[in-house]
């Protein structure tokens, strides 16, 4: 997702099938944004290059964002625009404060962007979701000198529905692409139970030394005497050591089923591609249900 691109095809259909609304909260959030611009006949202008194809591409790299405008030259104009990233310290404060809720972890790998977000945020003094639209950092080199113009603002209102798709794409614009993000909860999640062990081990050690200097013999463990004890547990779980994660690319049950012997339709040459991606939406939305029904039982 570090480099990634839309073509205009892609954005068209899109845009006709959405509109502006039924999008998820975190998308409604960034269109405020544009939606709080005072210049409301350039937001009109913008909605119709974007409804009508004039964005003719839009690039993510890295934390830039770049795109083509056709405007009424005969070149495309040329859009940037980028936030305020992140250093390592805000990240690590962003991290930990991830990592202290598993449903977090669990949303944001179900796809979903957690209501409560910017709570992991506030630990860094920092925001995921600009303020205002003045922090959102753009450049075109169309002559007009407003900021955001109509090229700028039409690449707004496109922004916001590849966030509908990929709330991960918010992240990499602050410095952290999904994989290096799912990364560092991994790893932060690998040292925080890494303590607790050790606390635990420490725990024990204490318990034993106790005993040890105790004239009394302690009893053994119930299960020392009846094995069958050893296959129960009885105790309550830490929710904070539970995660609840799907499939990731690659190990859903149909690409593990490698690929499927059916037949082709000489009349209907894509109704086998058409099926299978029909297949796989629908899984993904039936793990996405499954997801939503686990975190469902609490935190």
């Amino acid at each position: 997702m570090a480099n990634s691109s839309i073509n205009n095809s892609e954005i068209t259909t899109a845009l006709s099938e959405k509109g502006l609304g039924q999008q998820p909260w975190w998308v409604e959030q960034w269109m405020e944004l544009i939606n709080s611009y005072r210049f409301k006949k350039r937001l009109e202008r913008a909605w119709t290059y974007a409804r009508e194809g004039n964005v003719t591409s839009i690039r993510f790299e890295g934390r830039r964002v770049h795109a083509r405008v056709q405007g009424t030259e005969e070149d495309p104009y040329k859009v940037k625009l980028w936030l305020d990233v992140l250093n390592d310290e805000d990240w690590s404060y962003v991290l930990e404060a991830l990592t202290q809720k598993a449903r977090w972890s669990a949303q944001l790998l179900a796809g979903i962007m957690p209501a409560d977000i910017e709570r992991a945020f506030a630990a860094s003094g920092r925001r995921l979701f600009p303020f205002k639209l003045q922090e959102v950092r753009s450049e075109c080199n169309c002559p007009d000198k407003a900021n955001p113009c109509k090229h700028i603002s039409a690449i707004y209102f496109l922004m916001g529905d590849r966030f509908s798709e990929d709330p991960f794409v918010l992240f990499q614009l602050r410095g952290r692409t999904r994989t290096k993000l799912l990364q560092d909860l991994a790893e932060q999640r690998l040292e925080v139970l890494a303590n607790i062990t050790k606390a635990n081990e420490k725990e024990n050690a204490k318990s034993k030394k106790i005993n040890d200097n105790d004239e009394t013999p302690s009893s053994p463990h119930p299960a020392v005497i009846d094995p069958s004890l050893w296959w129960k547990y009885e105790g309550s779980l830490n929710s904070d050591l539970v995660v609840i994660t799907p499939a990731m690319d690659g190990e859903t049950g149909l690409d593990a089923a490698g690929e499927l012997p059916l037949a082709e339709e000489p009349l209907f040459p894509e109704a086998r591609k058409t099926f299978l991606n029909h297949l796989h939406k629908q899984g993904a939305k039936i793990a996405q249900q499954a997801m939503l029904q686990a975190m469902a039982t609490g935190e």
